[in-house]
């Protein structure tokens, strides 16, 4: 999973929901091994696996290569969203109980203006002080 994320530059991180039954599916039709080192599951292909992407090479797209080429489109918001949970949570951890009031009413009037910006509508018709949520 760290792998993915790392190779598609953040913009993926899948869950081990969605990571382990596909690997076991894998497993299954032999194409993987899965084997455990250093406390972790280590996938490598197995010698059908290999023969299977040389057999298929020419149908087989790079699936990291549509999600970094689109870093400009849906992509774009993990890093504004990662950079905003940063900063909510220093102001959680550190701040007075009004600075982290301050700080839930301009999380709320931000959820709100999302949400508005997805119905079409101006987010300039909310309130102009945000802690009058």
């Amino acid at each position: 999973m760290h792998a993915i994320s790392q190779r598609t530059e953040g913009a993926w991180r899948p869950s081990p929901g969605a990571i382990y039954p596909t690997i076991a599916v894998l497993e299954d039709e032999q194409l993987v091994s899965v084997t455990a080192e250093g406390g972790r599951k280590l996938v490598s292909l197995t010698d059908s696996g290999r023969e299977y992407l040389r057999d298929n090479a020419g149908t087989i797209a790079d699936p990291f290569t549509a999600i970094t080429a689109d870093r400009g489109g849906r992509n774009d918001l993990r890093s504004s969203v990662d950079q905003l949970h940063t900063a909510a949570r220093a102001v959680a951890d550190s701040g007075t109980s009004e600075q982290i009031l301050t700080a839930q009413g301009i999380l709320e009037q931000t959820k709100r203006s999302l949400y508005l910006i997805l119905a079409g509508q101006s987010i300039t018709d909310g309130p102009a002080d945000p802690t009058q949520v």
